[in-house]
């Protein structure tokens, strides 16, 4: 098949395996708990400031259809101080505002919801990528939104160097944590590896008023990375079973540390690894207490708050969190801590993520207080019955022993090329705007775990066999990627979204007044982006509402046709 040949293409691309810690590991090992396994100097714990990302500002503009915000970002390769200073600097792909310097993680973008926003990206990056030579064409998928199919980052919907695509958002969900990423077929894994990663916040009056703000509400995206003698990142996916490296970053800096005062803070905690999951636990590390945490907010939205001392987290989930750091004395340090997860690969320092130094007494008590929204403020899947569901659907994760594919329901990303197919083809008939689902989700891949994402839809987690066994209390809120075991079979009701009556895309060539509810194609995946390149992801569809979707090339709504880049 045409993964197959893929793989070929890799290994001789050096992507199979990596000469670290003096020796070449062979596809599918890894060297001992105790080891690193970067060969370049290794950073120094908690000497480094974390960065924080600060909102990136728009431009207002207006057209027929009222105001919008528009976002300009442009995709360059750079030279990075990733390492600690006089290290050797690393090649990282960076988002960075139009004109200014770019970063890892790239330009943070704030919106009010129903603020219609258009984010320009421009793709700068060389020919092909610098270190691994495949082409460097890009698709930015803003993961969380519902978006149209032609703005939702399509895997072929791709953006060549020295071209730009316009990318145009409703916002009209609830306040969430969202992100932007690179989603390019079969290239996803290295291009975020590479560093194209981004958080968005969406917010509304209730979470200004109610959810800590500004200082007090941080984001932190959690990665990890290994590297060669020269600084350059290195990749080893372990013959596509995931890449688990042994330097953890929050916000690009390696094992960072962030003053805070004696007051709540709110933390977004976006994990942005290609497959490593946590478990997370804040610790103080004078008393060996652990803090209590507060999950006030999961992927889709605002939740009833749970009290967690420790939670699971896997790859492009978010939750946000709110730790109460009052009890601790000027001078205390609370780490933010891993006990990991079965199957992920650890090292010797992987257990540590980042240092929280309290230094102050609260400057402020606003938003000082844990608070549980109002009903009209939680998303609705929350509180939808599960007889809503007009049907069950039933998602097998799957795994190819002969050709190492990763598949879903059988099916690789060639099969949907290759036959315009439907996941769904078997089950009835599709979906409309505004239904309820259930989708019964089992792992049938063996020893791997899979943080499946579901594009356009919310869901709630309803029931766990095996793993867990029961529904967390970190997951009681409403979710776009949901954490499937090893052997676990999960429950989930799913929402498909409704949109804004129209949709203009902001183009002179046409598609203005676009339905968002004319249906169309959409991805679901595994965001172990190693599994997802190698070929665990599919599409779905959804019908209009009101009679059949528009299939062809020139349906107002496909996914790489309706508005390509430029």
């Amino acid at each position: 098949m045409a993964s197959a040949t893929r793989r070929n293409v890799l290994a001789t691309m050096g992507l199979g395996t990596v000469a670290v810690a003096g020796v070449t590991l062979p596809l599918g090992q890894s060297a001992s708990t105790k080891d690193w396994i970067s060969t370049a100097p290794k950073p120094v714990r908690f000497t480094r400031r974390m960065p924080v990302p600060q909102p990136l500002v728009p431009t207002v503009l207006t057209d027929e259809y009222g105001d919008y915000h528009l976002y300009e970002v442009t995709e360059t390769a750079v030279q990075a101080q990733v390492l600690d200073p006089g290290a050797p600097t690393t090649t990282v792909l960076a988002y960075g505002p139009h004109g200014g310097a770019p970063s890892v993680p790239g330009p943070l973008i704030k919106v009010d919801q129903h603020t219609r926003v258009c984010l320009k990206v421009r793709n700068q990056l060389p020919p092909v990528h610098p270190v691994w030579g495949y082409p460097a064409a890009t698709s930015t998928h803003l993961h969380g939104s519902a978006s149209l199919p032609q703005y939702d980052g399509y895997a072929d919907d791709l953006t060549q160097p020295g071209h730009w695509k316009a990318y145009w958002y409703p916002n009209h969900q609830g306040p969430r944590t969202l992100w932007y990423h690179d989603h390019a077929v079969h290239h996803t894994a290295q291009n975020v590896y590479s560093g194209l990663v981004a958080q968005y916040h969406l917010q509304n009056a209730w979470e200004k008023a109610n959810l800590p703000q500004g200082p007090y509400d941080v984001p932190l995206t959690v990665s990890d990375a290994m590297f060669d003698s020269n600084g350059a990142l290195a990749y080893m996916d372990r013959d596509h079973a995931g890449l688990y490296g042994d330097v953890i970053t929050v916000n690009g800096v390696p094992w960072p540390f962030h003053e805070v005062e004696q007051r709540w803070y709110r933390f977004r905690v976006l994990v942005a690894t290609l497959s490593r999951s946590f478990t997370f636990s804040m610790v103080n590390t004078r008393t060996g207490a652990v803090l209590p945490t507060y999950v006030v907010a999961t992927d889709g939205g605002l939740m009833v708050p749970q009290k967690v001392t420790t939670w699971r987290h896997g790859g492009a989930e978010r939750y946000e969190v709110m730790v109460d750091f009052s009890g601790c004395r000027i001078g205390d340090t609370v780490e933010l801590r891993n006990a990991s997860n079965k199957n992920n690969v650890d090292w010797v320092h992987t257990n540590k993520v980042l240092q929280l130094r309290v230094t102050s007494a609260a400057r402020s008590t606003v938003a000082n207080r844990v608070v549980t929204p109002p009903a009209s403020e939680v998303n609705e899947v929350m509180t939808a019955p599960r007889t809503l569901s007009r049907r069950t659907r039933n998602i097998d994760l799957e795994h190819d022993d002969v050709t190492n594919e990763y598949l879903i329901n059988g099916m690789s990303w060639h099969d949907i090329q290759a036959g315009n197919w439907n996941l769904f083809t078997a089950d009835g008939p599709p979906p409309r705007p505004g239904d309820y689902e259930v989708w019964k989700i089992e792992n049938k891949s063996g020893g791997w775990f899979h943080p499946l994402h579901i594009h356009l839809v919310d869901f709630r987690v309803l029931s766990r066999k095996g793993g867990l066994g029961k529904v967390a209390a970190w997951e009681m809120g409403p979710k776009d990627v949901v954490y499937v075991g090893e052997g676990e079979t999960v429950e989930v009701l799913v929402h498909y979204a409704m949109a804004p009556a129209t949709y203009p895309d902001g183009r002179s060539t046409g598609q203005a007044g676009a339905t968002a509810n004319q249906g169309g194609r959409y991805m679901i995946h595994c965001h172990n982006l190693a599994h997802e390149d190698n070929d665990m992801m599919g599409q779905f569809l959804v019908a209009p509402a009101v009679g059949d979707a528009d299939l062809s090339l020139t349906g107002v709504n496909h996914p790489f046709a309706a508005a390509p880049a430029v």
